[in-house]
């Protein structure tokens, strides 16, 4: 249903800390990450797959099976924006050339990979009133 990581060789070594959601728009998908939150409080951490299948199954594993463990998260994906929109305020867009890894939820994954045309689009004067159809690829 989603798409598999970019490079299964690299599965588990891109950094913790990554953007929360946001941007809009998606390059390639890196992991699927289950979160987890102990039961003694220590530090949460996260198993990471290259699909979101295994990660599903993983996680529903881990609920049944992890007594250590306080709470299991539903998979995030970890995705590469190599450019993004930033909204500072409503309605108010700006195209940014900064590539970033992020977490969205895999259901974000049902808009279309950006193309080279999705934030010119998106952008431009003539868009369609929603512009948000540019990213759902419906316009």
């Amino acid at each position: 249903m989603y798409p598999e990581a970019i490079d299964p060789s690299k599965v588990g070594n891109y950094p913790a800390a990554a953007g929360a959601g946001g941007g809009f728009v998606w390059d390639e998908v890196l992991e699927y990450r289950v979160w987890c939150h102990p039961k003694d409080g220590g530090d949460d951490f996260y198993y990471a797959y290259a699909t979101h299948e295994e990660a599903l199954e993983a996680a529903a594993s881990l609920r049944e099976t992890d007594d250590a463990i306080a709470d299991v998260e539903d998979p995030l994906v970890l995705i590469l924006q190599k450019e993004h929109l930033n909204e500072p305020s409503p309605g108010n867009y700006e195209h940014v050339i900064i590539p970033r890894n992020t977490e969205w939820p895999p259901e974000f994954l049902s808009r279309p990979k950006r193309t080279e045309r999705t934030i010119p689009d998106f952008l431009a004067p003539d868009a369609p009133a929603n512009r948000l159809d540019i990213l759902r690829g419906l316009a």
